[in-house]
């Protein structure tokens, strides 16, 4: 093959200066054929060659053929590696070659002989309103004070790009079914179709090829609201791609940094206002924005029904000797007065309701996990006005007191002070039972003021209640402090009494 030099010389010898085609050969020492081609073909470089050798590795190309072909019967994840191949030729068969040459070879061959196949997809534009993808994450966020994982429900429109997080305890179906009927009323309707990886709240069991055996409560959830759900391949979550982009874009932007909110309820109402800002970018190939495609795709989704669905669940319990309710592993406290008798709980998503021959009984915030308790105090409060003893030691009070204002705890002391350690504790729950009847923030205004006033008798913060129930503007720097009057004068009284 002539270089690019050798080429210019010919065509510039024959060309311009008229040398024969028998001369020129004599100069370069190339065949007359070859400066004819030179002269009527442009110059085509180093033609490649139709099958690549290997020098060193040609000996072992059939070993390294058997390995790959017994690939195909075993599993995925214990395969020859390009680098076990190298290993084991080195070491069984006296390979003194380089390792870069056998990584080209064994990905030539893998692809040759159907071990793997080259992944290919098809671009797609994606009807309006017609496909959402869903799917799970985890992320971290500071509830309260408590640094919580969690679990990030995540819808997407395929149509329009438009996004949907929120946040659960757990993936249960019941809480997968809330973050649905969320999603739904954030979108304004229900997209016909919905994909899903094969997640045990909706798939039973995989069956051949597209078949599934689903959950009987997931067929009834997606029955009413008619919408067709369909999963992907085992092990093929890019099915998938959009939403599995969305769980890691919104948790390194809308949980970075580590966000801190009072409870769930406030990181969702956080996370939604994210949802409806998220969408003034463009998505690749389209001329609108997400949210200008968003608008346009609401008048394509199936109508919600008039009514949501009841995602609510139900049990029977008993009323145990610690005046609790067990559900789902946890315990749920109602006052002490219901001990020993029957009760029928309402588990929504977020709380649990208990009720009593049809009467609600109490309501606590659904705890996750196993073998916690949520105990109400205000529940046993007339149970250890007859046991004071207990007071200190009593759970439910004890919880409570690390969380109440430190004007408790003194008004507590002086209480006890005045009254004996009996007394005093009763005096003090006679306050406490006024949460029952009267808000917190009354109740903890009187508190501050009887703590100022140097009240020393729960009647006085009785009184005081009452007084910021007629008058809520009433400040503590109105009322006397009753430590610092003056004494009587009793000599005066005397000399009165001695006048008449």
């Amino acid at each position: 093959m002539i270089t690019v030099d050798q080429y210019e010389y010919i065509r510039t010898a024959h060309r311009v200066y008229g040398k024969g085609i028998r001369a020129i050969a004599r100069d370069t020492g190339h065949s007359k054929n070859t400066v004819k081609k030179a002269l009527s073909e442009q110059y085509g470089g180093y033609a490649p060659r139709k099958e690549q050798t290997y020098p060193v590795l040609g000996p072992y190309l059939y070993v390294i053929d058997s390995w790959l072909k017994g690939d195909k019967e075993v599993p995925k994840k214990q395969r020859h590696t390009a680098r076990r191949i190298y290993h084991r030729l080195v070491r069984e068969h006296g390979y003194t070659g380089g390792e870069s040459t056998i990584r080209r070879y064994v990905r030539e061959s893998r692809v040759r002989l159907g071990v793997v196949m080259p992944e290919v997809f098809i671009p797609c534009d994606p009807q309006l309103g017609q496909e959402a993808e869903v799917d799970w994450g985890t992320c971290y966020a500071v509830l309260g004070e408590e640094y919580t994982k969690l679990k990030m429900f995540c819808m997407r429109s395929k149509g329009s790009g438009k996004s949907f997080v929120q946040c659960f305890p757990c993936e249960r179906q019941q809480v997968f079914f809330e973050g649905h009927i969320r999603a739904f009323d954030f979108y304004g309707g229900v997209f016909p179709v919905l994909i899903y990886d094969n997640l045990t709240t909706a798939v039973e069991k995989v069956l051949k090829g597209k078949d599934r055996k689903l959950q009987e409560s997931f067929k009834k959830f997606h029955a009413y609201y008619s919408f067709a759900p369909r999963f992907c391949n085992p092990g093929q979550g890019h099915e998938k791609g959009g939403v599995e982009g969305l769980v890691g874009y919104a948790r390194r932007n809308f949980m970075v940094p580590v966000p801190q909110a009072e409870n769930l309820e406030s990181l969702n109402r956080y996370l939604l206002e994210q949802c409806v800002s998220h969408g003034g970018h463009r998505m690749q190939g389209r001329d609108k924005t997400v949210n200008e495609l968003f608008e346009a795709e609401t008048g394509h989704l199936i109508a919600l029904a008039h009514t949501a669905y009841s995602n609510i669940e139900s049990c029977d319990g008993k009323v145990d000797k610690y005046s609790t309710v067990i559900v789902d592993k946890n315990r749920y406290s109602v006052p002490t007065r219901y001990a020993g008798g029957r009760a029928h709980v309402l588990m929504e998503v977020d709380r649990i309701v208990i009720f009593q021959h049809g009467k609600k009984i109490a309501s606590h915030v659904r705890l996750y996990g196993n073998n916690k308790w949520q105990l109400d105090p205000l529940h046993y409060l007339d149970l250890i006005y007859r046991r004071p003893q207990a007071f200190d030691s009593a759970r439910p009070l004890a919880q409570w007191k690390q969380r109440w204002p430190d004007s408790f705890n003194r008004l507590l002391d002086r209480f006890r002070h005045s009254h004996g350690p009996s007394g005093g504790t009763k005096e003090f729950i006679t306050v406490l039972q006024l949460f029952h009847d009267h808000a917190p923030d009354q109740v903890i205004a009187a508190v501050e003021q009887a703590v100022t006033a140097g009240v020393s008798s729960s009647e006085a913060v009785v009184h005081l209640v009452g007084a910021l129930r007629r008058q809520p503007g009433l400040l503590a720097k109105s009322l006397p402090n009753w430590q610092s009057l003056p004494s009587p004068n009793l000599a005066m009284y005397d000399m009165v009494g001695g006048a008449r």
